[in-house]
């Protein structure tokens, strides 16, 4: 494959932790494209490593670094590997943007900062790839007052926006989140929840599976309305935007929590299908709170978009407003998160901001990330 100057690697591992995710992404005309992919497999043992650094613990500083070293040799590995299978050269690579692994996110409150960590050592990434590595996208965000998330809607207004059309983008990934993308106006982006984390981890507990197929277990049971609406009744639903959330607030600890106060438990399975229930209920709201007149087309991106029940469900949520995903407006639904952090990558190389302030809530437009030259 010959050389193109707006080679870039997006590096993307996400909350729901499967796989470390790495796509070349071309900027040629400043048009988006998919050009090759790559996944590496997270190992069991890995993902517990992660999973066990979400919340405190003992002797966190150590496991940390420890953990930051690994994952910065596996993010290298899978930037090296996608070049490998695209038959690109690490040297016509412009940079790569890796997100890291989020193992804390506490967005700000009224009085203080807050703050995002994300791990796997950009250091490593730049010396095994030898590629320029742009990370740690989030913190500069916050030090302007923002969230630090979400991020993805700058470049979803970039890539998905229309002159024409007023477009919701949401992204199904272990957390949910919308970008409100009118033709003329104010971007409006947030968290809406979670979508895929609690039925992984709730799957993963009761089925040994990492993910419900297709959504079929939570098919065979049945929405339980009373642990639907205590689940819904989780202060973060109500909460205005900007907002942001993550694993710190909706887990298994939480569910149990919510299951503790039924008065007839349900079976594993209707759980199952009450957590799908809550992930397209709590969309459905999101969407109707920023397009009430529903007139906005709605395209997803991210694992969920293969959940076809969930694809279904949301789909009935949102009517009259069509569903798609985002693979027919050019970008497959798989690899639009890491298009996006190859596209910032790209602009803080180029020195241009990524941030919306509308979206996360800071006080200013800044250049995302942290450069570590290769």
């Amino acid at each position: 494959m010959s050389q193109c100057d707006s080679y870039y690697i997006g590096l993307m591992s996400g909350t729901s932790i499967d796989n470390i995710d790495a796509a070349i992404v071309s900027f040629d005309n400043d048009t988006p494209t998919i050009v090759n992919t790559y996944s590496l497999p997270v190992s069991g043992q890995l993902k517990q490593a992660i999973l066990d650094l979400a919340l405190p613990g003992d002797n966190e500083i150590e496991r940390m670094s420890s953990l930051d070293q690994q994952l910065g040799k596996a993010f290298a590995k899978a930037a090296l590997a996608v070049c490998k299978k695209a038959n690109i050269a690490p040297s016509n690579i412009s940079g790569i943007g890796s997100h890291g692994q989020t193992i804390r996110h506490y967005p700000k409150t009224d009085d203080q900062l807050g703050y995002s960590l994300q791990i796997g050592d950009p250091n490593i990434i730049a010396n095994e790839t030898a590629i320029t590595t742009v990370a740690d996208f989030r913190r500069r965000d916050i030090a302007a007052h923002g969230h630090g998330a979400p991020l993805a809607p700058a470049f979803h207004q970039m890539a998905f926006s229309a002159p024409d059309k007023t477009r919701i983008i949401v992204n199904l990934g272990g957390i949910a989140n919308i970008s409100y993308l009118p033709p003329q106006g104010k971007i409006i982006g947030f968290d809406s929840g979670p979508a895929n984390m609690l039925m992984d981890s709730w799957c993963e507990r009761h089925r040994g599976q990492a993910y419900d197929h297709d959504g079929q277990w939570a098919q065979s049971g049945q929405c339980h309305a009373e642990l639907l609406g205590i689940l819904l009744k989780h202060p973060y639903f109500l909460a205005p935007y900007p907002k942001s959330t993550g694993r710190e607030t909706f887990n298994i600890q939480w569910l149990e929590e919510s299951l503790a106060r039924v008065t007839i438990k349900p079976s594993n399975a209707d759980i199952q299908a009450t957590l799908l229930e809550l992930t397209a209920t709590t969309i459905a709201q999101a969407i109707e709170q920023v397009d009430n007149q529903s007139a906005a087309q709605v395209f997803s991106c991210g694992g969920g978009s293969k959940n076809t029940a969930l694809m279904q469900k949301l789909s009935e949520s949102i009517a009259p407003r069509s569903l798609a995903t985002t693979t027919v407006l050019g970008i497959d639904s798989d690899w639009v998160e890491c298009a996006a952090f190859a596209w910032m990558a790209k602009q803080t190389l180029s020195h241009n901001t990524s941030n919306l302030p509308e979206v996360t809530g800071a006080n200013k437009p800044v250049i995302l990330g942290g450069i570590y030259w290769g």
